[in-house]
């Protein structure tokens, strides 16, 4: 099998984003789920990239195909499901900045088992990524995660968990008992601020990064907000600037960092500099609206770092 540097797994979303024109609301439609989104983010700075989710047998399921094959990612392991239907949301935009209304119960991603995780596309990879979120949609894909972590580790896979706390899925007592244990196998914790605070019951960066490096994590890469990103190692840490822009949408814009944090660890083997190159990407992607459509190629990001 093609050795891929990244394979992702998680739940899909067809994406409707809120705009007005000529008076008029409507929705523009386009493509999210964390996971997903990494994969594009990273696929875009050049990575050899993978992902693995079931989707329903829809228009939304197949323009999903078409979205990885034009990003070139290898979707062979992709389970499209008849009878059953991808996930949903709309985004709205408020005086607090946007919203989010999702339509995902059942949706075939949340069906998945640990019997159909594909083991050895997860032992062809350098890095596995999956989130809280991966886990949250279903007790059944919550156990299929950590199948897919425990095949990860013993393969010699490194395994990237970006917390993503959402509580309309499930309450916090049960995304904290996952998540940490989720997390003690992680190599990279990639939590943000605000839902690592729920998560821990701490409310310093500095603590928050040692309790992850505590459960087992090597790397912590705890984004700020305007803050920048804190990289936090056994024997050193630094705080990464964000880089400022006129931001129009954040939509994604934690993905995007992900997925170019991992495409740039992978190839400098230096978190510090690959926090600095996935900032300039995050701030990049919110100059536009939705999740996907705004995630920069590398050329962009690069053109930014260097102005």
């Amino acid at each position: 099998m093609q050795g891929f540097d990244i394979v992702t797994f998680g739940e899909p979303m067809m994406e409707l984003a809120q705009i007005e024109r000529d008076g008029q609301t409507l929705y523009l439609p386009g493509f999210g789920g964390d996971t997903s989104n990494v994969a594009v983010a990273a696929a875009r700075q050049g990575a050899r990239v993978a992902v693995f989710t079931a989707l329903g047998d829809d228009a939304f399921g197949r323009d999903f195909a078409a979205l990885w094959q034009r990003e070139g990612i290898d979707a062979s392991y992709v389970k499209l499901v008849p009878g059953q239907r991808t996930g949903l949301y709309f985004i709205g935009y408020g005086t607090e900045g946007h919203f989010f209304t999702y339509y995902r119960a059942g949706s075939a991603a949340s069906l998945v088992t640990p019997a159909e995780v594909p083991l050895d596309l997860i032992a062809s990879a350098k890095v596995l990524h999956v989130s809280g979120i991966s886990q949250a949609i279903s007790t059944s894909a919550c156990d299929a995660v950590f199948t897919a972590i425990h095949h990860a580790r013993e393969n010699g896979v490194r395994v990237s968990y970006d917390s993503n706390l959402r509580l309309n899925l499930w309450p916090l007592e049960r995304a904290r008992a996952v998540t940490h244990a989720a997390m003690a196998h992680a190599d990279i914790a990639r939590p943000g601020l605000d839902d690592a605070r729920q998560l821990t019951g701490l409310d310093n960066a500095d603590e928050i990064c040692d309790f992850y490096l505590n459960l087992g994590c090597k790397i912590v890469a705890l984004t700020l907000g305007k803050d920048g990103t804190m990289i936090a190692l056994r024997n050193e840490r630094k705080i990464i600037p964000a880089r400022s822009v006129k931001a129009i949408d954040a939509t994604g814009a934690g993905d995007t960092f992900g997925g170019a944090f991992l495409a740039e660890w992978l190839r400098t083997n230096d978190p510090f500099i690959a926090a600095a190159y996935a900032n300039a990407a995050a701030a990049l992607s919110t100059q536009g609206r939705g999740a996907v459509a705004p995630m920069p190629q590398r050329a962009a990001v690069e053109a930014f770092l260097a102005s």
